[in-house]
């Protein structure tokens, strides 16, 4: 298959923009929030999630249209910025916390099947793993088969997933009572103030919002490289609109302690109080289709993030190679067997969707944070700028925000989830001491010697913390 049969258009991206952040995340968010917070907390942490990722959003697009040469997007920028192994930190963070959203994808559509049929339980029974296995082949090599014909699969399901969220917004937009609303803005009964209530919902924003960069991920497939920055404004605004609806409308149709005691996917729950059974199986249909056109977007995305890292020999030369449909048949393969295992382990989690939600926030935070930290040395460094003062002080301004906001985001995760992020960084390490072996370098510089450190600390720590029962699952 020749290259330019590879190019995507600018709807192609946008679509991958919103198929990636429109999956699991924006079904769960009624119970999600309304376990933390009333609709005045829902306000104040959309408007800081909404902020911060808005600037990082900025931030790819400006590195877009002012680094073409840096494809590889999340990876490519980690590495330019602070060296090879934070570079390599980036990709192994990036793919893996994708890896385990794709696990999160599964768990969300048995747990959904679960409602209809026992045998499927909360996602996590040994039929739900079985079917969960057979599904995660069959996208295999559906892909397998080609990138182009992915991708326009994954256009085609975007906007017939988007449908049922629509209906949902106007069905409860017209069943709005602003008594009830009123009567949970402040949370109701809830332990804690604003404060409290806005931090415990923070992670979950970050997961709702992960796939911001799709385009950026894919940039070496557009067709004209300012395709990539506007497919991702115009999806991060769509997107945003319809998460902000989906979280507050529910707090004008149900009180906050019977919305946060709904089962997920919560949306087909709030929407069965408000019009009877058949809303819960409208909205279940759709999210079957929203998050297995997501799991599709997201396959792509793993495959991608370790074949550019294999070829700018970040990770082994096996992971760089393409079969004759111009796929990374081998980055494919290793990402599903991660995420087959991953599926695996499961069956011993209490809450397997949370669980996956949270860990895959907490590895993209730091490929995120090293994304904004790059964005803002550009600036200040003035490349490309001669002329114009006012663009580079904005993007200054913007990246600052980012960088905030990401460490602002990872601290709101808490000791918990950055160690259990360590427990797979660390021995993730292994692929970089291979590809560096494998061109006779070095692998550490010095400073690189004490990122492990801290990374392997952490790990042992994690690694004790669940052997003794001090760290949950």
């Amino acid at each position: 298959m020749s290259t330019s049969i590879q190019k995507m258009s600018r709807l192609q991206l946008t679509a991958m923009v919103v198929g990636s952040m429109v999956g699991a995340g924006i079904f769960s968010l009624p119970r999600t929030f309304a376990n933390a917070t009333g609709p005045l907390g829902a306000v104040i942490a959309w408007g800081i999630a909404v902020t911060g990722m808005y600037m990082l959003a900025r931030v790819f697009q400006s590195l877009a249209e002012r680094r073409p040469d840096l494809d590889a997007g999340v990876f490519a920028y980690a590495k330019e910025g602070f060296g090879n192994y934070p570079g390599f930190l980036s990709a192994f963070g990036y793919w893996t916390g994708s890896c385990i959203g794709n696990v999160s994808y599964w768990v969300l559509i048995k747990s959904t099947l679960g409602a209809f049929f026992p045998v499927f339980g909360d996602g996590n029974t040994v039929v739900a793993i079985v079917v969960a296995s057979v599904g995660i082949w069959l996208f295999h090599f559906l892909i397998l088969r080609g990138v182009q014909q992915a991708a326009y699969i994954n256009t085609v399901v975007t906007f017939a997933k988007i449908i049922p969220i629509v209906v949902f917004i106007v069905i409860l937009a017209f069943a709005f009572k602003a008594d009830i609303f009123s009567a949970n803005l402040y949370g109701g009964d809830l332990v804690g103030n604003i404060g409290q209530q806005v931090r415990a919902t923070m992670l979950v924003t970050v997961f709702v919002f992960l796939g911001i960069e799709g385009a950026s991920v894919y940039s070496r497939y557009a067709r004209e490289r300012s395709d990539v920055g506007a497919a991702t404004i115009m999806g991060f605004i769509g997107v945003t609109g319809l998460m902000v609806l989906v979280t507050l409308l529910p707090y004008a149709v149900m009180q906050r302690a019977d919305i946060a005691g709904t089962r997920q996917p919560s949306m087909a729950a709030v929407l069965e109080a408000v019009v009877g059974h058949w809303g819960a199986v409208f909205v279940s249909v759709g999210l079957i289709v929203s998050v297995l056109g997501a799991y599709l977007a997201w396959s792509l995305i793993c495959a991608e993030v370790l074949f550019s890292a294999a070829r700018t020999r970040d990770m082994p030369s096996v992971f760089g190679r393409e079969n004759a449909n111009k796929v990374p048949a081998n980055a494919l393969w290793l990402s599903n067997i991660v995420v087959q295992v991953i599926v695996i382990t499961t069956y011993w989690s209490r809450d397997a969707f949370s669980l996956m939600l949270n860990l895959t926030s907490a590895m993209n935070l730091i490929p995120y944070l090293l994304v904004a930290a790059y964005g803002f040395m550009f600036a200040r460094r003035g490349e490309s700028y001669d002329g114009r003062p006012g663009e580079r002080k904005r993007d200054l301004v913007m990246a600052g925000i980012a960088v905030v906001y990401t460490a602002f985001m990872i601290y709101s995760g808490g000791m918990k989830l950055i160690l259990l992020a360590a427990v797979l960084y660390a021995p993730g390490t292994a692929l970089y001491v291979w590809a560096r072996r494998e061109q006779g370098l070095a692998v550490f510089k010095p400073v690189d010697w004490v990122i492990f450190g801290v990374a392997a600390t952490g790990a042992v720590i994690g690694i004790y913390g669940l052997a003794t029962g001090r760290i949950t699952i």
